[in-house]
């Protein structure tokens, strides 16, 4: 499998990973390695509280998902 960014800038390069968020291949130059917090929700009595869990999940992003998805929420 070959990496569709480079592909689209006229280069042939191959894959390593696929984008959690549009699903298209990526080579190591086009990927970003996020965490994931993992969060639940308890039930307390007529009550709920969601909670962080100490282990994150990791997740590979394509550099337009990442812009898209991360650096907006950031702002």
């Amino acid at each position: 499998m070959k990496c569709y960014i480079c592909d689209q800038e006229g280069e042939v390069t191959d894959a390593l990973a696929v984008c959690v968020a549009c699903g298209i291949a990526v080579c190591k130059k086009h990927l970003i390695r996020e965490q994931l917090p993992v969060t639940e929700t308890l039930k307390w009595g007529m009550g709920e509280e969601t909670v962080t869990l100490p282990l994150s999940l990791p997740r590979i992003l394509c550099i337009w998902c990442y812009q898209a998805l991360v650096v907006q929420k950031k702002k």
